[in-house]
């Protein structure tokens, strides 16, 4: 599976032309899965008329209203109450995953209990993330971003990264994100942490890592 995770969303040309050069083809011609569960585990944007903005595209962060082919929801909290062949063969077929923002870790439980961690490598689809749609996919997220208490208590994630992120960086709503606050964040984690603002993105294909940004990040090694 080709990774484009973002802090916002695809918010400009170069996140952009990454995307359908990851697609191999417009986004016209391709079928997208949106994914709204970690908004039900974040105070500030879930449930309610934040996560019908981000289905219908009509949020601020560009992801769902981009002009695909068709565009479906695939709601991971309801996927264990059905059976398998109901969901499995159309997120197999489908040519993206747009995964919105909220919490990590309640997005990292659902997509374990639903059975859709255990599938993620082996699709051929892009997944798109959002803020906490992207930090699910690293090992851990650093106790600064633990909101919703697991059952098993921790900050672990799917770990499908081998790097942590830290999103929103410098983002003049939330003033706590700051560089310094970056820094001390990932002095606490245990592997390589990117802060990045909301202009960048990190591609990953085949375990190669690579930052497409119009903006400002940094790297923080271990």
């Amino acid at each position: 599976m080709k990774f484009l995770l973002t802090s916002a969303g695809i918010t400009n040309n170069s996140i952009h032309d990454a995307l359908v050069d990851m697609l191999g083809k417009p986004i016209a011609e391709s079928s997208a899965l949106c994914i709204p569960t970690a908004m039900y585990g974040h105070p500030w944007v879930g449930p309610g008329v934040k996560t019908w903005q981000f289905i219908s595209g009509n949020s601020e962060n560009p992801m769902v209203d981009l002009g695909w082919k068709s565009v479906g929801v695939l709601e991971l909290t309801a996927l264990p109450s059905i059976a398998e062949d109901r969901w499995v063969p159309l997120v197999r077929e489908i040519d993206v995953l747009l995964v919105s923002g909220g919490d990590a870790l309640y997005l990292s439980h659902w997509m374990r209990q639903s059975g859709l961690a255990d599938l993620l490598l082996s699709l051929h689809a892009v997944y798109v993330g959002m803020s906490a749609g992207s930090m699910v996919m690293a090992p851990n997220i650093g106790e600064d971003f633990v909101g919703w208490i697991p059952p098993n208590g921790g900050d672990e994630t799917l770990g499908l990264v081998d790097f942590a992120m830290f999103p929103h960086l410098d983002h003049e709503m939330l003033p706590g994100n700051t560089m310094a606050a970056a820094e001390r964040w990932a002095a606490g984690m245990q592997g390589p942490a990117y802060a990045m603002d909301d202009q960048t993105a990190i591609k990953v294909i085949d375990g190669a890592v690579e930052v497409v940004s119009e903006g400002h990040w940094k790297l923080f090694s271990p």
